[in-house]
């Protein structure tokens, strides 16, 4: 029987829309591969193509006997209770152990065939750990933070959060042979994924987990797969596109991408170099051939003619051999690297000196209290604190969103703010996404297109779709445009990684590291806050 996972040539489509194309995925026993890429890539097709939740278009999936999935929306039971919900996550268990008692059975009553029965039923509870099945499902629900959840509470009356950490602690315990994750680090604090990630790695089976959470995809992946179909350079060295895999940690994926650029910028140099040569001993040979000799005199005619001619010899073998070089570099032109465009506005953008937003005594009632703020040109100021602290009342306060009970804030005059709050909401969702960008600039409308698709981050042929018909990941996109596209002054952005691909936040996070621009962020992203180079400011429940 098959413990690993092999899935070969999947393919699907929705409509004429291709979302997988001839992908290979293969996971084997205590692997545990990352899978990333942009909104809309296919990364929760996938998990339920390898699933058999959803049958691919063409392609195979060899999987096997013992699948968990879990998908973004938890697949527990409206009706029952806590309990109830961990009894059946522990049914398959309990089946083994009634077979176990049965086949006991039988042998004391002389079945010799019972035995090897017997022997393979107990080699299967053993492998799965059958025998810690129930401490493992009060050791997981615990882990993520439903210790004081009641066994007896009716699954109706729990959060979509509790749900979800339920949900995903009932799939940590059944021990399968390939887990499938779609997005599990939703709803969970730091304590709770830092249990989770222990938990994966004690896993005995392939893991798949399709995740935005770089810390998450460092501590816990042992392979990334990047579903970006974007150009890359493959591992024989030359550009290609589609899916790639990277061996090792999300940090290894990065180093890999990394180098794979350095080469990929190496490759484009020498085929530049190349082709130029080339280029230049075609123009060359041919101005040289039949040309460059004196008049021969009379006495020594022949001996011109024969040694011009094989000049002229050379130089057409010449010509001829660049001719095959130049055609051969065309066939296999190395294309330059993919531009990283979508935050090319905060390279050139240059703050304002001085103090650009002063609080003083500031009180927003029950939600915010500060004594003093001075948001200058060098600021670059990382907001954190507990739920309820007042991190996103502060950037709202900063932005003039929110204006204050008491207390005064003061900024300068004509200050260029980009602030983007953390939900993207749009006052008439029948709006073209171009009209929302648009808004409250003057100029022509075929400017601010331009505007938008330099940024690349919406596909044109969404730029004049209703924004209330773009996917939560789009209208993220849309608000960083308008963010960006303006040249700030000052950045407040309040969770900007919500809804974004790992790419496209290592894109930001690269971009707000080389910008002037000062910036004040609150995020929960991990990775960026052990990473940060700026200031802290820690606020507390008032």
């Amino acid at each position: 029987m098959t413990r690993a996972l092999v899935a070969r040539g999947i393919t699907v489509a929705y409509g004429l829309r291709p979302v997988l194309d001839d992908l290979d995925v293969t996971a084997s026993p205590g692997e545990r591969l990352g899978v990333v890429g942009e909104n809309g890539v296919g990364k929760s097709t996938l998990l339920r193509v390898l699933a058999g939740i959803q049958v691919p278009d063409h392609g195979t999936v060899t999987r096997p006997a013992h699948v968990t999935y879990l998908g973004q929306v938890p697949d527990l039971p409206h009706d029952g209770t806590v309990r109830d919900a961990i009894d059946g996550a522990l049914a398959d268990f309990r089946t083994l152990e009634q077979e176990m008692r049965t086949l006991e059975a039988a042998m004391s009553d002389g079945d010799a065939e019972a035995l090897e029965s017997y022997g393979d039923v107990l080699d299967e509870y053993d492998r799965r750990d059958g025998w810690s099945a129930d401490a493992r499902a009060a050791r997981a629900i615990a882990g993520l933070g439903l210790a004081d959840l009641a066994d007896e509470r009716p699954l109706m009356t729990l959060s979509g959060g509790q749900r979800s950490r339920l949900a995903l602690a009932l799939a940590l315990v059944t021990s399968a042979d390939l887990m499938l994750l779609d997005e599990p680090t939703n709803h969970l604090d730091d304590a709770a994924v830092d249990y989770l990630e222990r938990a994966l790695k004690e896993q005995h089976g392939a893991v798949v987990v399709v995740s935005h959470d770089r810390a998450f995809l460092d501590a816990a992946c042992t392979a990334v797969l990047d579903l970006d179909p974007t150009l890359h350079l493959a591992a024989d060295g030359t550009p290609s596109t589609g899916p790639a895999r990277y061996t090792g940690d999300y940090s290894a994926y990065l180093d890999a991408k990394a180098s794979a650029r350095v080469r990929w910028v190496q490759a484009r140099d020498a085929w530049d170099e190349a082709y130029d040569e080339a280029k230049a001993t075609l123009t060359g040979g041919s101005r040289q051939i039949g040309h460059g000799y004196r008049t021969p005199r009379d006495n020594d005619k022949f001996i011109g003619h024969f040694l011009g001619e094989r000049k002229d010899a050379a130089v057409s073998r010449r010509v001829r051999d660049a001719e095959n070089r130049l055609a051969r570099l065309e066939k296999n032109v190395v294309p330059p690297p993919p531009e990283q465009r979508a935050f090319a506005g905060l390279a050139s953008a240059t703050p304002s000196d001085g103090v650009l937003v002063s609080v003083r005594d500031v009180e927003v009632r029950g939600r915010l209290r500060i004594e003093a703020l001075d948001v200058t040109a060098e600021t670059r100021l990382l907001v954190v604190g507990p739920n309820g602290a007042g991190k996103s009342t502060l950037l709202g306060v900063l932005a003039g969103a929110i204006e204050p009970d008491e207390g005064a804030v003061r900024r300068q005059r004509r200050l260029r703010v980009g602030y983007l709050p953390q939900e993207d909401r749009y006052a008439d969702p029948s709006a073209s996404a171009l009209a929302v960008f648009a808004d409250g600039h003057e100029g022509p409308a075929e400017e601010r297109r331009d505007a938008l698709r330099r940024t690349g981050l919406l596909h044109p042929r969404d730029l004049d779709k209703p924004v209330g018909d773009l996917s939560v990941g789009q209208q993220r996109r849309l608000s960083l445009a308008r963010v960006v596209s303006d040249s700030p002054q000052l950045l407040l952005m309040d969770e900007p990684t919500n809804h974004l691909s790992v790419a496209l936040v290592e894109e930001l996070q690269d971009a707000l590291v080389t910008s002037k621009v000062p910036v004040v962020l609150v995020t929960h992203d991990r990775w960026w806050r052990r990473r940060w180079d700026g200031a802290t400011l820690a606020l507390n429940p008032t």
